[in-house]
């Protein structure tokens, strides 16, 4: 065998041995892509985003669709991490950047979407915040062993407690304090605008003397009627902005997009700050997939957004839910919203 066929057939033995290592050679790297978008106004496979319960949701249209960021695979091989580095719809990462070391898969998973359940708990506020709607001291939850069971329920507004009014969390707190623990008191609510009176014997509070009712509350704006979000599959908080404008949209008393496909993303909290998110080229791509009119941008991201533009999908830059809404309302109107 002549030295040039030897050093051919070694050549192509190796190229071939690090082609096969390198589709099976993992790294420590994964893939992100455009996720599916969701419309707020919509459902799910027949299960509403949105459902308002105690009131007759208004007729919308158009979309106010929340974006997200897909991972079609938990590791990347070598081959695999190098075309996702030439593909401009994939973003390879570092694998810790998303399952962060010392957390199982699960564990992280778990994180996000408590995440995303606490930014339900923020837009619902925000909307109806922004609606005109007052704070009142609202349960969110009961304790396994709450003696408020069957008394109570979450959505409740705890208006006065053994005739002591609770306007605030700090006066519910004070008025608990003065009660023996196993006392029974009446336990004045509002439940879906309605009055009531409950009968609850208490336990005992979990530091220093006095009675607890077994419920966490919070003090969040309050309406007469019952906004319940379900997004199964979407983890953190990024949601916050768009689930904030559908609840407004369906609640309110303005159609929002008037039959516009509107995209957008970004955290939201009570007072209507929206804040940055992660993924925004590829939520970007998203948005341009479903053809939508305009991409709400949290202003933080909006440097990011400006180097991945995608043509033919305006954007506007929102650092509060009052920018979103200006946003929108300019859109109806014909006018260009301040971009990026």
């Amino acid at each position: 065998m002549s030295r040039r066929t030897t050093v051919l057939t070694t050549g192509t033995v190796l190229l071939l041995l690090f082609g096969v290592l390198g589709a099976l050679l993992p790294v420590p790297y994964i893939a992100q892509v455009p996720g599916p978008t969701y419309n707020t106004l919509g459902d799910i496979n027949g299960t509403p985003i949105i459902s308002v319960t105690g009131r007759e949701p208004n007729d919308t249209s158009g979309n106010l669709n929340l974006t997200t960021v897909g991972i079609p695979q938990r590791s990347l091989t070598l081959v695999g991490a190098v075309q996702g580095w030439f593909d401009d719809e994939v973003t390879v990462v570092p694998r810790e950047q998303v399952y962060p070391s010392g957390k199982s898969v699960e564990e992280t998973q778990a994180e996000n979407r408590q995440a995303f359940l606490t930014s339900e708990q923020a837009a619902r506020g925000a909307a109806l915040g922004e609606l005109g709607f007052p704070d009142e001291v609202v349960v969110q939850d009961l304790s396994d062993d709450s003696p408020s069971k069957g008394q109570l329920q979450a959505g409740d507004a705890v208006v006065a407690v053994n005739g002591v009014a609770t306007p605030d969390q700090a006066a519910l707190t004070a008025a608990l304090a003065a009660i023996p623990a196993g006392s029974t008191v009446p336990v004045s609510y509002t439940r879906l605008g309605v009055p009531g009176v409950a009968t609850v014997t208490t336990g005992k509070a979990a530091e220093g003397t006095g009675s607890a009712l077994g419920v966490l509350v919070l003090q969040t704006p309050y309406a007469p009627f019952d906004v319940d979000i379900q997004v199964d599959d979407v983890g953190g908080p990024s949601a916050g902005l768009m689930l904030t404008l559908g609840i407004i949209d369906m609640v309110g008393d303005t159609d929002l997009t008037e039959g516009a496909v509107v995209a957008g993303t970004g955290t939201i909290d009570a007072d209507g700050k929206v804040g940055p998110i992660g993924g925004i080229p590829l939520k970007m791509v998203a948005a341009r997939d479903i053809d939508a009119e305009l991409f709400l941008v949290p202003a933080d991201n909006c440097a990011e957004a400006l180097e991945n533009a995608q043509p033919g999908l305006p954007m506007a830059k929102v650092a509060t839910l009052d920018d979103a809404l200006t946003a929108l309302a300019d859109l109806r109107d014909g006018k260009t919203p301040p971009s990026c």
